[in-house]
């Protein structure tokens, strides 16, 4: 396509800007509108969208398509990129994961334009957004007190979508059902792959989290050849995909000491966490089912009865292996990497 027109705004090839798709206004008469920023190639390649805070407290997205777009190295050599740093703009304000209606708008799709708020953002993301892409990178947390470790949640019977997730480059890929109402059942009924990051905590900015994820958008935009190959030499990816994965929950309600990280390898028997009370009484324990590795933790000590603490992928690989790798992948990109240029 030689003009993308997106709202009323035609971007032609060769082009970046930054436009605001008017959605609704608040009850004081202010304006809300979703910021996009486009960049486009001069070649004609892919279009690829990245999107972030779908749910307004997963700020960790912001943060990594707001470095992305200001690295000063970045260049696209083919195909176009569209980048949506808030679609629920709502949220983000309030720092809330809803819609001002509560509803959960990541559950809204494909909307309506005459519905409720939740499905008129949908509605429009998806028509001004979604319907020009062939792929999309959708960027999540964990919830308020929960941590994700970075990995990439898609649809891995499709071999495409398979082979994308792998590219990517997070340790950890899980094959994840498509919910009904989600941007993933929508942009799939339109013919858009889509990767789903999950990394880090809401309201919290995670460093590995942030960066793996930037280095993962390069990954894919190198794949589809819309950014030219690394000069660098390539490291070898190690793929991990699970098999399953569950969470275990709390035996009792009190007050948790948890003895495992995220990334850590569990065995069958292992006590992850022991509940008490309030005088020091032991009131309950966590303890693993079987062997595997956290990807997904509770990190706020009180704890209802019921309640998911500990999120387990279970791999036909060595779990000590995964972990390995994990501590691996984080030294490299916090600990010895000086600069997010280095990313690309």
């Amino acid at each position: 396509m030689t003009l993308l027109k997106i709202g009323e705004h035609e971007i032609a090839m060769g082009t970046k800007c930054k436009i605001d798709l008017p959605v609704a206004k608040l009850y004081t008469d202010a304006a809300v509108k979703l910021p996009v920023y486009i960049i486009r190639a001069k070649k004609p390649g892919p279009t690829l969208f990245v999107s972030a805070a779908i749910h307004g407290d997963e700020l960790n997205g912001i943060e990594i398509i707001r470095r992305l777009i200001n690295m000063k190295k970045f260049r696209l050599s083919a195909g176009t990129l569209i980048a949506v740093p808030m679609v629920n703009v709502y949220g983000v304000v309030n720092q809330s994961r809803y819609m001002p209606d509560r509803r959960d708008l990541n559950r809204s799709f494909p909307g309506s334009a005459k519905g409720s708020l939740a499905a008129r953002v949908a509605n429009i993301f998806l028509k001004e957004i979604v319907a020009h892409c062939d792929y999309g990178i959708d960027l999540h947390t964990g919830a308020v007190h929960r941590s994700n470790l970075p990995q990439i949640r898609a649809n891995l019977m499709d071999e495409e979508t398979l082979q994308l997730a792998k590219e990517f480059g997070v340790p950890v890929i899980l094959n994840s059902e498509i919910l009904e109402g989600s941007l993933r059942e929508a942009a799939a009924q339109s013919g858009t792959k889509v990767l789903l990051y999950e990394a880090g905590e809401a309201l919290r900015f995670d460093e590995f989290s942030i960066r793996a994820g930037i280095k993962g958008i390069v990954n894919i935009l190198r794949h589809l050849k819309m950014m030219p190959k690394s000069r660098a030499r390539k490291r070898q990816l190690c793929h991990f995909v699970a098999k399953n994965s569950g969470w275990l929950r709390a035996s009792a309600s009190g007050i948790a000491c948890h003895y495992f990280a995220l990334g850590d390898t569990v065995k069958a028997g292992d006590v992850l966490a022991d509940i008490g009370g309030p005088y020091g009484e032991q009131l309950g324990q966590v303890i693993a089912i079987r062997g595997g590795v956290i990807i997904g933790k509770q990190n706020i000590p009180l704890v209802q009865e019921g309640e998911a603490m500990y999120h387990i992928a279970l791999f036909d690989e060595e779990d000590a292996q995964i972990t390995e790798h994990i501590e691996q992948i984080e030294a490299e990109l916090v600990e010895n990497t000086v600069r997010s240029e280095e990313l690309l």
